[in-house]
């Protein structure tokens, strides 16, 4: 098998490092668009691993066929992957062009590959096998302001189409859904196994740690990704314990919303009391993050937070890197009023 080329040190996801291997990329490339291409080596990975464009990097993305691919996986439903995608094409297609000296200015038209989009969603929010989001979407369309002198401007041009637009195409695989694509794509299956083994002893009321552990153990036992978890086995824990701890810390926070919400009239010193809770939880999470590679743009889309509250707390995370004492970050942002 291919050696995977993901950067161990910026991998965000395990699905990520399975599917930064060529063949397993293949192979999944094969099974969504119907193909049969069986060299590996004919795929060119284009994924930004390093936090280089805006602050973002994304998963997987590969040229393969004629076309740029870019994959992305989500644990958490969000419906502004059209926007990202924009933002990620663009950086690839500029790599794309300088790496192969192409003039943009030339009088002859410049042959680029096609996008396709595609996130892998696997979340707890019930969602169908298979939707599609378009950044169209999210246009001001039903704004006054926008449609003003539209008249005008049909006039002028004839219509009053968005000058952008990026198409995402969401399959749901969460284990028992899209089962003729999981047949197809094994690699995919047997991720899609792993992560129901570990949520079905969570729901058992395993400690993540355990269920973890157990998850493994079964799935080797099993021939599910086995030679992959025999090898890595105790990367792949540490991994699963800060993506299920990142997921169960979005759930706690959007319900201690809800719950503050409906406790207003509780004493001031409980709330101070719950607020340092949140800020000092908030901190950790994101430390948590940073180890991991995650750039801040990332970590207020993983954890539901303002850019700006995350940029700060990043900013003065940096200077106690690599060990991260949340105590003594959690002062510093006291001290220079920053919380």
């Amino acid at each position: 098998m291919a050696e995977n080329h993901v950067n161990r040190e910026y991998k965000s996801s395990l699905f990520t490092w399975i599917f930064s291997d060529r063949e397993a990329a293949l192979s999944l490339y094969n099974s969504i668009n119907g193909t049969e291409y069986d060299d590996p080596d004919s795929l060119e990975f284009t994924t930004i691993d390093t936090v280089i464009y805006m602050g973002m990097k994304n998963d997987v993305a590969f040229l393969v066929g004629g076309e740029m691919n870019l994959y992305e996986h989500q644990a958490t439903w969000n419906p502004n992957m059209p926007l990202r995608g924009l933002f990620y094409f663009s950086e690839m297609y500029r790599g794309y062009v300088e790496s192969r000296k192409l003039n943009i200015y030339s009088s002859v038209q410049l042959k680029l590959p096609a996008p396709r989009y595609v996130v892998f969603y696997n979340g707890t929010n019930d969602k169908p096998e298979s939707l599609e989001l378009r950044l169209s979407d999210a246009f001001l369309t039903d704004s006054k302001e926008i449609h003003s002198g539209t008249a005008v401007a049909e006039a002028r041009t004839g219509n009053r189409q968005p000058a952008l637009e990026c198409t995402v195409q969401v399959i749901n695989i969460n284990f028992g859904c899209n089962r003729e694509l999981m047949q197809d794509c094994r690699k995919l299956y047997e991720y899609s196994y792993f992560v129901d083994a570990v949520r079905r002893r969570l729901h058992e009321g395993m400690t993540l740690e355990a269920a973890a552990d157990e998850a493994v153990t079964e799935c080797i036992r099993e021939g599910i990704l086995e030679i992959f978890l025999s090898r890595h086995r105790a990367e792949v824990t540490k991994m699963i314990l800060e993506e299920f701890d990142l997921e169960r810390h979005m759930q706690s926070e959007k319900q201690l919303s809800y719950e503050e919400g409906r406790e207003e009239g509780r004493e001031e010193g409980r709330e101070e009391g719950r607020e340092e809770g949140r800020e000092k939880s908030l901190i950790k999470y994101i430390c948590r993050a940073l180890s991991r590679g995650n750039s801040p743009a990332e970590i207020a889309d993983l954890l539901d937070e303002k850019l700006s509250l995350v940029e700060v707390i990043c900013g003065v995370a940096g200077d106690f890197a690599p060990d991260y004492s949340e105590e003594k970050i959690y002062d510093a942002l006291k001290r220079g009023n920053k919380l």
